[in-house]
Order: structure tokens, then sequence, then C-alpha cells
């Protein structure tokens, strides 16, 4: 068959390449065009959603910022802090209007803050409440407390605030527990103008607020799986993640790539912050891979094509071809009836036709040799089966011609109708096939024979499966192995013989079982071998060479014996 593709492939090669090339380069072209398009299309759609992101967060960065504005504008507020009225006006002021000024502010915003007030005025009292070292944002929403100043005038943070600039001065940063807590607050001034431009600090705003409240918007499936956000400070720190990151710790992100990743930043204004997109290769590659993978599609299409097309131009040729290799095939597997069926009148015709002739002839002569074979077959196992009844009739008669010579008249009248009754079983009107019933019949016979001779000194038992009967099985099997146990196995006074039956499978496992005196491994080789012509262990053979040659190599005689032990035959036939 290779060389039949081979003579395929050269018609169609020459097709086949000059058309794919040029395919093949516009392809590459192509997809080269496309993949820079779409990764640069990529990049945009990503820097956006960090915009649309950035966005989001300057949102609730504002709507936390104004909370402090209403604060910080009111006037009034900073008065009523800044009071030094002692009695019922410091009780009116702090209950009746900074109380739910505060609580008013708290409320204008949905997200959930602590705000923490820090008053000079000594006067007022405080108001807040004990956290137990637990995060005040989990106990409940929206709270407020009210400190004196002193709580924080020694803390770096509130001592390193800028100077105030009325409107401008606020920060966000991390103090206190929020870095533990994952919290960030945002800090400004409470300021009183008795006498512009001069600004008195009557006290100082925290608004604190969870990470994750503020940068609910920093989600990395936005950007697309196996990619990572990142909300670092100036120094690289990360104060906020979202996808995993494992990998990108301890990286410089003033980079524009971290291993197999592309990094894209976006400044947080308001913030001392920056988002950090670190996108996935795999992201960059999405569309891409669709490209290549519809370039690949269209170039295969093409080539398919054209291979369709070269396929047709040489069909006429091949086609021709594979049915002469076909017929071929089935004459080297034995199958001659194959036949060759070709219009025409070219060299594919002229080869048909003899093929065709050389099948036939080849057929016919197999025929012939088939029949001769099968002939010298029968003529052989005829010619076998001939030879067990006069082995036999010699020992038997041997053994009655003993029993004259003696004067056993009656022994030996026995003997002569036991010998009358085996023949009339073996016979067998000339079959060779006859039932298991009449070959254990046959062995009987044998058996009682025998035990005119032997008497008490010969124990036989049967021990054959009833299913076994009702199959057929070759004539004198069994008997010559029995005459071999009486002729060979003595070793004492008795001998005991077991014969066995029993189906196994499909098959009929016959055992002939003594107690003699056993043989050596070698000896059961010379017995069993079909090359000896010898007189010694012929019963054996003959019996092993019939099976084989009428059943099969699959079935025949085995032998298992140990010296002093005894000696066990098989013999297997189908169970037919």
């Amino acid at each position: 068959m290779g060389r039949l593709f081979q003579f395929g492939y050269k018609l169609m090669f020459s097709y086949v390449v000059f058309i794919t090339i040029p395919v093949l380069i516009i392809g590459y072209f192509s997809y080269s065009i496309f993949n820079d398009s779409i990764r640069n299309q990529t990049r945009v759609n990503i820097q956006g959603t960090l915009k649309q992101m950035k966005d989001n967060i300057a949102s609730q960065r504002g709507e936390l910022e104004r909370v402090a504005d209403v604060l910080y504008q009111d006037a009034t507020l900073a008065k009523h802090l800044n009071s030094y009225q002692p009695g019922w006006e410091k009780y009116f002021a702090l209950t009746e209007y900074s109380l739910p000024k505060f609580r008013t502010a708290i409320e204008t915003t949905t997200q959930n803050i602590w705000l923490s007030i820090y008053i000079h005025n000594e006067l007022m009292p405080e108001i807040y409440h004990v956290y137990g070292g637990a995060d005040p944002l989990l106990r409940e929403p929206q709270l407020l407390d009210i400190y004196n100043i002193r709580r924080i005038t020694d803390k770096t943070w509130y001592i390193d605030l800028p100077k105030e600039e009325y409107g401008m001065t606020k920060q966000w940063m991390q103090i206190e527990d929020d870095e533990p807590f994952r919290r960030i607050s945002f800090v400004r001034r409470l300021v009183d103008m008795p006498f512009p431009p001069h600004i008195r600090e009557v006290g100082l705003m925290r608004v604190s607020v969870h990470l994750s409240e503020l940068f609910r918007s920093v989600n990395y499936q936005e950007i697309g799986n196996n990619s990572a956000l990142i909300v670092a400070d100036a120094g690289g720190r990360v104060i906020y993640s979202s996808g995993d990151i494992s990998d990108l710790q301890g990286l410089d992100w003033s980079e524009s790539s971290a291993g197999d990743r592309l990094i894209i930043r976006q400044p947080l204004p308001g913030l001392p912050y920056e988002l950090i997109a670190a996108v996935s290769a795999d992201i960059l590659d999405k569309d891409a891979k669709k490209v290549t993978t519809l370039t690949a599609v269209v170039c295969s299409i093409c080539f398919l094509v054209f291979s369709f097309v070269a396929a047709l131009v040489s069909s006429y040729f091949t086609k021709r071809v594979m049915k002469i290799v076909a017929v071929l095939k089935a004459f080297r597997e034995g199958d001659f009836h194959k036949r060759l069926y070709l219009k025409g009148n070219d060299e594919f015709y002229q080869i048909a036709q003899a093929l065709n002739e050389l099948g036939q002839n080849t057929h016919q002569l197999i025929e012939k040799v088939y029949v001769t074979n099968l002939k010298k077959k029968e003529a052989e196992l005829e010619s076998m089966q001939a030879q067990v009844n006069p082995h036999f009739l010699y020992n038997t008669l041997s053994s009655i011609s003993r029993l004259a010579k003696f004067g056993e008249v009656e022994k030996q009248h026995q003997m002569i109708m036991n010998l009358a009754t085996f023949y009339r079983l073996s016979l067998n009107d000339g079959r060779m096939i006859i039932s298991v019933r009449k070959e254990l019949e046959q062995v009987q016979a044998y058996l009682d024979i025998q035990k005119v001779k032997y008497e008490e000194r010969l124990s036989v038992k049967f021990d054959v499966s009833p299913d076994v009967i009702r199959y057929d099985t070759m004539k004198l099997i069994l008997q010559p192995f029995v005459e071999n146990v009486l002729k060979h196995a003595w070793c004492a006074d008795r001998i005991h013989i077991r014969i066995t039956g029993e189906l196994s499978k499909d098959m009929i496992v016959f055992c002939v079982i003594d107690d003699g005196v056993g043989m050596t491994a070698q000896r059961i080789k010379e017995i069993l071998d079909p090359e000896d012509t010898g007189g010694s262990g012929y019963g054996v053979r003959n019996v092993d060479q019939r099976i084989k040659l009428h059943y099969g190599k699959d079935y025949g005689v085995y032998i298992y014996s140990r010296p002093g032990i005894g000696t066990t035959v098989r013999i297997t036939i189908p169970a037919m």
C-alpha cells in the first residue's frame, strides 16, 4: 500500500504544492496584520475598563469627601464646637445642633463609614463606643465617635499634617489600626475663621471606610481570568488587590511587563495610589487565537479543496491501481475467488485479465491438492485405527494361551466371552466415532477380561460425570492406557486404577489414574515423541496421534507422573 500511496502522491504533488504555498503566504501576512490590530484593540479595551474603574473609585471617594465637606463648610458648627459657654448653652449646642449635624452628614452616604471627630474644646464631652480591639465597621454601620484632640496630638500622622489652606488641606491615608483592619481614612480639619483670613483649627474629622467599600469596582474578572488588579502606593506597596498576585510580589511596577504579563497603570486622582492591571498573556492572545484559528481554518479549507481537485485528476489512475492491489491482497490471504473487472482496452485491462486467469488456475490447483491431502489423512486415520485392534488382540490371545496351558478352562471360557463382547463394541459397524457410553463399555469389557487373570489384585473405580455420557468420542482412546497400567505399572501385589470424565468449558477431559511405579520426565518425553518409531510407548503415541489428526493439535494426551507415586494420563477431546 505504501507504493500505491507514493504513486498517488506523485500525481497530485506538483498541483497541491504550487497552489498551497501561495495560499499559506497570503494567510501568514493576513494573520500578522490582524493579530497586531487585535492586540492593540484589546489593550485599548483594557485601558478603557481601567478608566471606568477609576471613575467609579472617584465617585465613591467623592461621596465620602462630600460628607466631610458638609461639616467643613458649616461655620455655625465650628462656632458651636469652639464655644466655651458653660451650662445649658453648651448642652444645647451639642445635642440640638452638633450631634444631629454629624449624624445627618453620615446618613447622606450609602457606604458603611465610621466618623471620628477630635475636638480642641476641653469643655465638650467625649461620646464614643468601646470596641475592645475589634473592627468598629464590623460592629454596626454608620458609626459616630467624638473624642478630645489630646488623644492624637502626639501621633506622627497628626503632627505631619500640612499647614491648613482653607478648602485645600485634606488627605487619604492609612492611620492607627486602618492597615490591619483593611481600612483607609479621609482626614480633614474642622476650622473657624473669626477674623479672615485668619484660620483657627477647632477639631479634626476622620472618615474611615473599608478598602473593599472604596474599591468595590476593582474586579479582575472585568479584564479577564488569570489577571490581577492592584492598588499600590508610590513605593510599590500593595494596598488592595483583586485576583491572584502570588507570582507578582516584589515586582517593579514601573516596568511595562512582569514575566509574561502586560502591566497597565491608571493614576487615581485624589488618592495617593495608582491602579495597576497585570494582564495575562492569555487575554491578549484570546482574540488573536481566534484569528489564528480562522486563518488556519481558511487555509485548511483551501488545502482540502485543492487536494480534492488534485484527487479527481489522479483518481482515474489510482482507482484502478487500488482495485488491482485489492485482488493481489486477497490472493495473498488465500482468497482466489476474487476477480477484477475493468472496462477499456488499455494496460490496466490486460493486467486485470491476467490476474483473473491466475486466480482461477491457482484455485483449481489448490482444490486438487486439498482433495489429495484429505484422502491421505483419512487413509492415515484408518491405518492407525486398524493397528489398535491387532495390538490388543495379540495381548489378549497370549493371555488365553497361558490359561489354556495351565488348564484354567473356566477362566479361559470367560475371557473368550469378554473378548467377543469387546470386539462387538469395538467394530461398531465400521464407524470410527462412537458414543462416550460405548467407549466406557469397551473399557469395562477389557477390564472384565483382565479381572479373570488378576482377580482381587486389580481394583478399578469409574468416576464419570453424567453430563459426559451424551457426547461422542473416537473409539479406543481409554483402553490402551488401562492396558499400559496392567502391563508396566505393577509395583506390589495390588494395583488401583481410577477412570474419570468431566466437562471443562468446551472440552471433555478423561483421566486414567494409577498408583503404580510411575515414570520419569525423560521417559514421558520419549513415549510422546512422534519421531520415535520404536516399540516402546506405541499404544500411547497411537492414541495421541489419532486425536490430533482428527480433532486438531489443541487436543491429545498429556502424562503427569512421579516415580514411586503413580501416573495420571489426561486425555482431552472437544465436546461434540
